[in-house]
């Protein structure tokens, strides 16, 4: 996948999570993960933790408030690895997480 088609699923998945878009801002980044899904690489292990933060959310939509939970646990598993990775894509991230904290902050 080339940066540029990269950035365009980060920007979009943004987009969609401030729109309350959460099952489409999913699907953004299966995009990215889902090819890489069996590589034991932290980055996508962050990038699968924020798939979780935006299903949780969905969940929340929906009324399944302990199915939301027990995949928000595992967002916050994985979201400690931004202070791991050496990425081009880590200021995205950064402000990714911070979407997703200012959400869950909203609910």
């Amino acid at each position: 996948m080339t940066s540029s088609k990269y950035n365009q699923y980060l920007d979009k998945f943004i987009l969609q999570i401030n729109t309350n878009e959460f099952y489409a801002a999913h699907e953004s980044l299966e995009a990215i993960w889902f090819p890489r899904r069996f590589e034991d690489c932290d980055e996508m292990k962050l990038i699968k933790g924020f798939i979780n933060a935006a299903v949780s959310f969905e969940l929340i939509k929906k009324g399944r408030l302990k199915a939301s939970q027990k995949v928000w646990k595992n967002y916050l598993k994985y979201k400690e690895l931004i202070h791991e990775i050496d990425s081009p894509y880590l200021k995205k991230y950064h402000l990714i997480s911070k979407h997703i904290q200012n959400i869950k902050s909203e609910n």
